[in-house]
């Protein structure tokens, strides 16, 4: 360790920034525990256990490159809205896969199908959550990582108790997969070439994620149904 790290070690900044950075994190990795939790929710415990630490992992790693393009990527006019509507998608898969039979042919039942999801949808949802990160990283990467890096069994006990939550209390998978809309709606909301008009009427962008919370619920229901009678009738 050089004298400079060191020093930066013994800095009352870098502590204070690091304990933001984690807050920051606390408050911001919710939701990728609920999508973790909802896309591992099917598989056997082993499977569980490696798909909530490969996707608690890539929930960071994805955060800190992210950190780098993100002020760029905010700015790229469509980009959020496309981005949102795969988010309303994945809410919509996942709520369907509810009540779905847990055997091989099962659509989240599988290691790989699981950490697809929750890479998809975290990629889109850390796009705005590493701008407050970054910002409290006052452009130290070096505090930045560390403090993503103490976020991860963060993640990952947020996203067990959700899974145990989830098996007692089905309907929390309902809540979370609304909530899934519910960023997605914001997402939408907030892309470039929206920005303007949602600064101009405050109510657009409550309304975009309240809309997105319903359109899951009524899209992953609808599926849900149709698969039930699709097995009725097989």
């Amino acid at each position: 360790w050089s004298k400079q790290n060191m020093e930066l070690l013994q800095s009352t900044d870098f502590w204070l920034g690091l304990l933001l950075i984690i807050w920051i994190n606390i408050i911001l990795s919710g939701d990728n525990a609920v999508v973790i939790a909802l896309a591992a929710r099917s598989l056997p415990p082993e499977q569980q256990k490696k798909a909530i630490m490969f996707g608690s992992g890539a929930a960071v790693v994805l955060r800190i490159g992210l950190t780098v393009v993100a002020a760029m990527l905010m700015n790229l006019e469509y980009l959020q809205i496309v981005g949102g509507a795969l988010l309303l998608w994945i809410g919509a898969q996942l709520l369907a896969g509810e009540d779905e039979d847990e055997g091989e042919g099962s659509e989240h039942s599988s290691l790989f199908s699981a950490i697809r999801t929750i890479l998809i949808a975290d990629l889109v949802m850390s796009l705005d959550n590493v701008i407050a990160v970054a910002a409290a990283a006052k452009g130290d990467q070096v505090l930045l990582i560390i403090g993503l890096a103490i976020s991860i069994p963060m993640v990952i006990f947020g996203s067990t108790l959700m899974i145990k939550l989830m098996e007692r209390f089905p309907i929390i998978i309902t809540l979370g997969a609304a909530l899934i809309g519910w960023v997605g709606g914001e997402t939408v909301a907030s892309d470039a070439v929206l920005r303007d008009f949602s600064a101009a009427n405050s109510w657009f962008h409550l309304t975009a994620a309240a809309c997105g919370a319903v359109l899951v619920f009524v899209w992953g229901k609808f599926n849900q149904s149709r698969k039930h009678k699709a097995l009725q009738a097989e």
